[in-house]
């Protein structure tokens, strides 16, 4: 490692911050401008999976550009390598922060949904890695054990370059990453999730909300299935999980007859997958996301937390 690479500290600097909409190589553009361009879906990728908040992910990028703005490119072998190094140690620092400010959060904390490109969903690995059900099991991991997780399993990096981003021995990595994968394989979806069984699940949804009849919801629940909801204390939602198809039916049936009239459901592509948004007098209201297992819906995602909806405003490109 680099004397640069061993420090990686905010650098004033006279570049001015790229844009995400700013193409690479473009004239006028320097060499670090144009590698952090180049490798910016990416870079958000890497962080959005660490920490399952795009707002994050985004402030993650920020402090990235920061120090990568000040490093002596002429020192760097693989421009690639060190700015998703940079992006994984800025991630671990804000995950922690993240981890105190879940402890005081109201009701369940569910990950912020992406409007994602038509892409991601043709990148199986990638839009399995990214859904809300996969999200929510790397919630269950260290923030050590999830980087190191992601970047391997995900982003197929080496062992040493992941060691190099964790600050752990290869050895250790090794490690850490064979208990992870143990976790996450105990806890994910089994088997693939195709587009049509969601897309289906959500079809019931939307029939049961259109025609009153929750029979065809009923049909794709499965005896376990967990409800959950993120209002954040802004907006109203169950505050701890509902197991069983019978409670989350009592409960949808009760909840559907307060929408408001005029309101609508459309599918959209979230995470990678097919999700409900429902609509309220034209605003967005609602991200419903689902999780199934051998074609029955385990998993039901509401989010309705305003803070959480921002980044539906527009697709999010995603890449490994």
């Amino acid at each position: 490692m680099t004397q640069s690479e061993a420090k990686e500290r905010p650098v004033k600097s006279e570049r001015s911050e790229p844009t995400a909409g700013r193409p690479a190589g473009t004239a006028g553009t320097d060499p670090a401008t144009e590698a952090f361009v180049g490798h910016r879906n990416l870079l958000f990728t890497v962080a959005y999976e660490m920490l399952g908040s795009a707002a994050d992910a985004e402030d993650v990028l920020q402090e990235t550009w920061l120090r990568w703005s000040g490093v002596d490119l002429g020192t760097v072998r693989d421009r690639r390598a060190y700015l998703v190094r940079i992006t994984t140690r800025q991630a671990l620092n804000r995950l922690r922060t993240l981890g105190r400010r879940k402890e005081s959060y109201v009701g369940s904390w569910l990950p912020a949904p992406l409007l994602t490109t038509p892409d991601v969903a043709e990148d199986v690995e990638l839009a399995d890695s990214v859904s809300t059900a996969m999200l929510l099991v790397l919630e269950t991991l260290t923030p050590t054990e999830r980087a190191v997780f992601v970047l391997r399993e995900v982003f197929a990096l080496e062992y040493d370059e992941i060691a190099e981003a964790v600050d752990r021995k290869p050895a250790a990595v090794r490690q850490i990453a064979h208990r992870a994968r143990g976790h996450v394989a105990a806890r994910r979806p089994r088997g693939h999730v195709s587009s049509a069984d969601s897309r289906k699940a959500l079809d019931a949804f939307r029939q049961a909300v259109e025609t009153g009849d929750l029979q065809s919801l009923l049909d794709v629940l499965a005896p376990d299935v967990v409800l959950l909801g993120d209002g954040g204390g802004v907006k109203q939602a169950v505050l701890r999980p509902i197991v069983g198809a019978d409670k989350v039916a009592r409960l949808l049936a009760a909840g559907l007859g307060r929408i408001p009239a005029g309101s609508s459901f459309r599918f959209a592509q979230v995470n990678g997958r097919p999700a409900l948004l429902l609509r309220v007098d034209g605003a967005l209201d609602t991200v419903l996301t689902v999780r199934v297992e051998d074609g029955l819906v385990t998993g039901l995602y509401a989010v309705r937390n305003p803070e959480k909806l921002s980044h539906m405003r527009r697709e999010t490109a995603l890449s490994r």
